[in-house]
């Protein structure tokens, strides 16, 4: 068969990780990246990375990609009248996605694969191979291609749960510089408005919320107007406002099987506590280029699903049906305070949070213990708020600070 060895539709954080994966297991492969745009591009998203993220990355060869970008180490989880800010464990970074995407798609040519400027329409498998839009040919294809993917619809696999959100750029408002900070909606549940200090004076702004098929989805007037009631002044001088939609998680996900993977938001692979996907992307298409890697060596790449389905179901299959749990029990305004408060008081059950929001965390007994205590505790009489310290504050109630109505 003559073509491509690996096909990969979409060059973002997933496909370009699938590019890294499969260069790094096997130099030597054929790897064609396709995109619909030039790169540098934009593109709608929260910017959040993870450093769990980089750690991901330096495992194909790829370091300092964001040494000259200011880390963020605070972060603020409010509901009026609740607040929980602490320190990170890990810093994480506020990268706009035209740099991100930019300086992957660069490492992945540097790796060998070819980057290519098309819209892929279409695709279908023969045989021996699989074919995009009568043309290109490959031995294993990869599905990057986002929440719209071309290529999970000619697998016919139905997306799940989607939210909607709307981001933009501004000036950071006063108190809320050197931090991410996300406020809960209280209102049109499940949702968030965040502003995540980009560290240029500027700030990544936007709201989100969980669609339903009982009620029309939101409009952009009412996206802002939401996003200005749960963060006052957030969209003074803004811009370039973009409109998303986010595929979430499930606690049942099953990649296909075959030559043809999904990875990142193509495999409906977002946060549905956080909305974040960078990790998901990253982690999800390294795995899929070392299972195509592996399948090509092999002389077998209809088994290269097969063998992704394996890898990454074993690195996200239990984090994936504890996010799906702990996104349910925090639809109820009850629980998603005690979450604040328990963060606030207690550190650990901060960082598991964290961890379970932006990476690949798992409701552990420290975390559910909290939640637990604070469930049956009463309530503080206004405000919870954790002083201004490091990740190795003592976790007793002495963290936290009890504001009472003036």
């Amino acid at each position: 068969m003559t073509g491509w060895d690996l096909a990969v539709v979409g060059a973002g954080p997933a496909g370009a990780a699938t590019a890294l994966g499969a260069l790094a297991a096997d130099p030597g492969l054929r790897v064609l990246l396709l995109d619909r745009a030039d790169f540098p591009r934009d593109k709608a998203c929260g910017d959040g990375v993870a450093p769990h993220v980089l750690d991901l990355l330096a495992e194909v060869g790829v370091t300092g990609l964001l040494d000259d970008r200011t880390p963020v180490a605070r972060l603020r989880l409010s509901r009026v009248p609740l607040a929980a800010e602490r320190t990170m464990a890990r810093a994480a970074y506020v990268v706009p996605r035209a740099v991100l995407d930019a300086r992957l798609v660069e490492a992945a040519v540097a790796a060998g694969a070819e980057l290519r400027r098309h819209r892929v329409r279409a695709l279908h498998e023969e045989p021996d191979r699989v074919v995009l839009d009568e043309g290109t040919r490959a031995a294993v294809v990869v599905g990057a291609d986002g929440a719209h993917s071309v290529v999970r619809r000619s697998l016919e696999r139905p997306r799940g749960p989607v939210a909607l959100a709307i981001r933009g750029y501004a000036p950071v408002a006063p108190g809320r510089a050197g931090a991410q900070v996300i406020e809960f909606g209280t209102e049109h549940q499940p949702s968030y408005a965040w502003s995540f200090d980009c560290g240029d004076g500027t700030a990544n702004v936007g709201y989100g919320e969980v669609l339903h098929a009982d009620r029309p989805a939101p409009t952009r007037a009412e996206l802002f107007e939401r996003l200005e009631h749960l963060l006052p002044g957030a969209t003074a001088g803004g811009s370039r406002w973009q409109g998303h939609h986010l595929p979430l998680s499930t606690a049942r996900w099953r990649p296909p099987t075959g030559r043809v993977l999904l990875v990142g938001d193509a495999a409906g692979l977002v946060n549905p506590l956080t909305g974040e996907g960078i990790f998901y992307a990253v982690a999800t298409g390294l795995a899929a280029g070392r299972a195509a890697a592996e399948a090509l060596r092999v002389g077998r790449p209809e088994r290269a699903g097969h063998l992704h389905r394996r890898a990454t179901r074993r690195i996200l299959l239990p984090h994936l049906r504890h996010t799906a749990l702990a996104a349910r029990l925090t639809r109820s305004p009850r629980v998603l305070e005690a979450g604040l408060r328990a963060s606030a008081r207690d550190q650990r059950v901060f960082d598991g949070l964290v961890e379970l929001g932006l990476a690949r965390g798992r409701l552990t007994p420290s975390l559910a213990l909290g939640l637990g205590r604070s469930l049956l505790a009463p309530p503080p009489l206004i405000r919870v708020e954790a002083a201004a310290t490091d990740a190795t504050d003592a976790t007793d109630a002495t963290d936290a600070t009890v504001k009472e109505p003036a």
